[in-house]
């Protein structure tokens, strides 16, 4: 350690699996950065859906993972492991984690912290590594989306969905947005989508088909949305999957993945090797942190509350009536 620690910590743990009630603080010993990691005081830890899966018990933490909820932190560095290079303690940092968010303290793999973009709050900060990492990862390295194609968003107005509105503009694609009521229809609007279709008065299949087909599509819904959007998609489409809000088991005709060359592919981040993630940080403060310190992406956080009131946090996030993120503030 390069400075005094306190030996313990305040945390959020999960009494049994259930609903947001489960969630207590509790005391725990302060964690240890190993090589390559660094101990960061945390500020604000986001809230994102794998923790209220992890908290029903639907998601366990993969091997070697703390059982503490909370997949992304801002902070200030308080502590190196060895062989960290880059970073100094004091240093201000947003990072995604494997887990341990909802905590006084948090090690991360110093690979996968990034400087706070300029201009951007300690707290927006926090909003920041879950979303980006995975919309980068899974719309631009993996399903290749480029200037000029179009891109299909469902739940535009949620965490991923407000992410992936505004890089989808960033980046030269014509996005087309879903969500409902009209005033989460706004938001979409609002940030930049060129058509938003309410889910719940208009039928997105036929809109898609009139203009032309989407090229990709990002899809938190699943159920019924599977099979709609192979005929949302135009031909070699590629469809991601990222959560199954409406179910993952559907009966489907797959005819249309074949006749349209279509791609579909589903994804979790946190399973991924850290050389990969590593690799994601780098091409986000490459590509997408200026777009952030020029203010033309910008955190969308809907609430703010306390560790103590993360039970608060999850119910807010359940109701489904947040618009972008939701946030915890630990000091």
């Amino acid at each position: 350690m390069t400075q005094e620690m306190p030996r313990q910590m305040q945390v959020v743990e999960i009494s049994a699996p259930g609903g947001p009630e489960v969630l207590r603080t509790a005391t725990r010993p302060l964690p240890q950065p190993k090589a390559g990691e660094v101990l960061i005081k945390v500020a604000t830890a986001g809230v994102n859906g794998p923790d209220l899966m992890q908290r029903k018990g639907l998601y366990p933490p993969p091997a070697g993972a703390p059982d503490l909820l909370g997949l992304e932190v801002s902070g200030a560095i308080a502590a190196l492991g060895d062989q960290v290079q880059r970073w100094s303690v004091g240093d201000k940092v947003t990072a995604l984690t494997n887990g341990g968010g909802y905590a006084e303290y948090c090690t991360v793999d110093a690979r996968h912290c990034l400087p706070i973009p300029r201009g951007i709050e300690l707290r927006d900060a926090a909003s920041l590594p879950e979303t980006f990492f995975t919309v980068w990862s899974n719309v631009f390295m993996g399903a290749g989306l480029t200037a000029g194609e179009t891109f299909l968003v469902h739940g535009g107005a949620g965490g991923i969905g407000t992410t992936a509105i505004q890089l989808g503009k960033a980046f030269g694609a014509k996005v087309v947005a879903t969500d409902s009521p009209e005033i989460r229809c706004r938001i979409c609007r609002n940030l930049g989508a060129d058509r938003v279709i309410d889910y719940r008065q208009e039928d997105y299949v036929e809109i898609m088909r009139q203009e032309g087909g989407a090229n990709v599509i990002l899809d938190i819904v699943g159920g019924p949305n599977i099979e709609r959007n192979f005929k949302a998609a135009t031909h070699d489409g590629r469809i991601i999957q990222l959560a199954f809000a409406l179910g993952s088991k559907v009966d489907i005709n797959l005819m249309p993945v074949m006749l349209k060359r279509l791609t579909y592919t589903g994804s979790t981040l946190r399973t991924r090797s850290p050389a990969f993630k590593a690799k994601i940080a780098q091409e986000l403060e490459a590509n997408v942190w200026p777009l952030i310190e020029s203010g033309k992406i910008k955190p969308v956080v809907h609430a703010s509350f306390t560790l103590a009131e993360a039970a608060r946090a999850h119910a807010l996030m359940e109701s489904g009536t947040h618009i972008g993120k939701i946030v915890l503030t630990v000091a």
